[in-house]
């Protein structure tokens, strides 16, 4: 059953027609998955204040309803390492339209994989393992299951990509944790089974793993539309 912290998240969205970053990563975490620690900040103060308990260096990211694609505005920094530098981050957000704050979050590190959902209007749910951050469109390495994913479905999609062997340790490298990565797929799938019928896609990009975590360092949902009534006599 869908949980009713996530049925209002979601419905708080519609709207807008898709959610914002920090409202999508408190659905993950409500969903089990692992999420980096981060605070929405609306003033600069509140921000260097959480920096500082969590530590630096920090990620800040713009939040606003009228950026989709934060890095092509500029509206993302990371390796933030004082407050004076999370600061100038602030102050150049505040410029962007549409500013409702900015999200600071701890800076991890790992392999970075794609994690996405469609919901096809023939097949349903399917689930895309891959490649990620900003070179995913370059090495278009990624494997494709139908939801639900098992166990089994996800060691299938990690040997399917032309690079597993970054995750399973590349000349010296720590492996991901694989347990972690199936624990990842299987939960992000039962969500998506869950709220098939309220959205069109998810991107988590990146997802961090490393041979501890596997963390949802961005997350995107584009809901539903709803369709119009049919009116009689009016036409599109």
């Amino acid at each position: 059953m869908l949980r009713t912290e996530i049925k209002n998240i979601i419905s708080a969205s519609k709207e807008l027609g898709w959610v914002l970053e920090p409202e999508a990563k408190r659905l993950f975490s409500l969903a089990g998955l692992d999420i980096p620690q981060f605070m929405w900040a609306t003033g600069l103060e509140e921000a260097v204040r959480f920096a500082r308990k969590i530590g630096y260096p920090v990620v800040a990211k713009v939040i606003s309803s009228k950026v989709l694609h934060k890095s092509d505005m500029g509206g993302v920094v990371v390796g933030i390492e004082s407050g004076e530098k999370l600061g100038e981050a602030f102050h150049r957000f505040s410029q962007i339209k549409g500013f409702a704050g900015m999200l600071v979050e701890e800076m991890l590190s790992g392999v970075e994989l794609i994690v996405g959902a469609k919901v096809d209007y023939q097949f349903g749910p399917v689930i895309l393992l891959g490649i990620g951050g900003t070179g995913v469109e370059i090495y278009r390495d990624t494997t494709l299951r139908m939801a639900p994913l098992t166990q089994k479905d996800v060691e299938c999609m990690v040997k399917g990509l032309k690079a597993h062997q970054l995750l399973e340790g590349y000349r010296g490298s720590e492996p991901v944790n694989v347990t972690e990565l199936t624990r990842t797929l299987v939960a992000f799938s039962d969500l998506v089974m869950k709220i098939e019928g309220l959205i069109e896609s998810i991107d988590l990009n990146p997802v961090l793993c490393s041979s501890s975590r596997c963390v949802v360092a961005d997350a995107r949902i584009m809901l539903k539309a709803e369709k119009a009534p049919n009116v009689p006599g009016v036409t599109e």
